[in-house]
């Protein structure tokens, strides 16, 4: 991955966390996580991974997230000063579950010694 791309990756992970925390209203006791952004070689799209601490919720805040995605976008079109902007696309991140439970088991692994 070219520097670029990762430079425009952490800058939409920074802005896109800011514009969730201030203008999207999502059900009390949860808290979602932007995890990581993946943006294509053309600068064009951009996957956005988000994390729930209440997975049970996890489907109901990407959806509320989804629902407000033109406004997400039109936030971080305003907010970066780029040529092109890459249209976004929200996607549940799994990566942080499979490591919780691989930890989770090696940890029992390391507590029957």
């Amino acid at each position: 991955m070219s520097r670029r791309i990762e430079s425009v990756n952490k800058l939409i992970k920074e802005e896109i966390s800011k514009i969730i925390l201030k203008e999207i209203e999502l059900p009390k006791g949860t808290l979602a996580t932007v995890t990581r952004v993946e943006t294509s070689s053309d600068l064009r799209d951009a996957r956005i991974y988000i994390s729930c601490l209440s997975e049970k919720n996890a489907s109901k805040i990407l959806k509320i997230i989804n629902n407000n995605i033109y406004n997400l976008q039109e936030g971080l079109n305003k907010r970066l000063s780029m040529k092109i902007v890459p249209k976004i696309r929200f996607l549940e991140e799994k990566e942080t579950r499979k490591a919780a439970r691989i930890e989770e088991i090696l940890e029992g692994i390391k507590n029957n010694r």
